[in-house]
């Protein structure tokens, strides 16, 4: 068989052959076509990329999606079924999530990238390297030390799977995101204490603690000491 050419030739050098032999590889494209088609409904993209960054049971799903449960099942019968996505069964419920594999996560990011998906508070550099990102992760924990954010959430805002956020943030700090949290906590407190007159259960309320008794542990274990006897301490100098 000769090779393929084009029937009118510009001049210019082009890969016409290769991309012939590809183009009439129908089985390959079709089966691009088959991915796609399960995703053409909005509301399975939404749920596809939902389940990207965490799993999930229908009941919180339909919440998040502002949806009625049998609806959402209807969606995550197909997603499912397409392999798009793993379920596992506890007891009566049943939890979704994106499944484990090289062409689902290539998938995920393009969802992301192409819709551009921002945060309503900070938009996300889909090009930032990882660490990055996890420098903005911490900046914004540290402007929230009051509250105690989930490794969910800081993944749904920031765009980056649970797992990955764990190893990443632990590969820039040196420590994981609970240790490194609590460490600054105490810090705050100590500076509180110093400086203000707040009462322990203030403080306590100020770095993310609702239990004074366990703020108070928590501080002696880091410092040796009670907050009380610190300030006392600190006052005398």
């Amino acid at each position: 068989m000769s090779e393929f050419t084009l029937p009118h030739h510009h001049g210019e050098s082009t890969h016409a052959a290769s991309l012939h032999k590809e183009l009439m590889n129908t089985v390959h494209f079709s089966a691009v076509s088959d991915v796609f088609k399960h995703l053409s409904d909005p509301t399975r993209v939404r749920i596809f990329w939902l389940l990207s960054h965490q799993e999930e049971c229908v009941i919180n799903i339909a919440a998040m999606l502002e949806m009625s449960s049998p609806a959402v099942s209807h969606h995550l019968r197909s997603l499912t079924e397409s392999g798009l996505l793993v379920s596992r069964r506890v007891g009566k419920e049943v939890y979704y999530k994106a499944a484990e594999a090289e062409q689902i996560h290539l998938l995920h990011q393009i969802v992301e990238q192409v819709m551009e998906i921002i945060c309503p508070e900070k938009a996300v550099d889909f090009q930032a390297s990882q660490e990055t990102i996890i420098r903005n992760v911490h900046d914004y924990l540290m402007e929230h030390l009051s509250e105690r954010i989930t490794i969910e959430e800081l993944s749904r805002k920031f765009l980056m799977n649970t797992t990955t956020l764990k190893n990443a943030f632990k590969a820039v700090y040196g420590t994981t995101i609970a240790a490194h949290m609590k460490q600054h906590r105490m810090e705050q407190a100590a500076v509180m204490l110093r400086s203000s007159q707040t009462d322990i259960a203030g403080i306590a309320k100020a770095v993310g603690y609702e239990s004074p008794s366990r703020f108070t542990a928590t501080f002696k274990d880091t410092y040796g000491i009670l907050p009380t006897e610190y300030r006392k301490q600190q006052q005398k100098q």
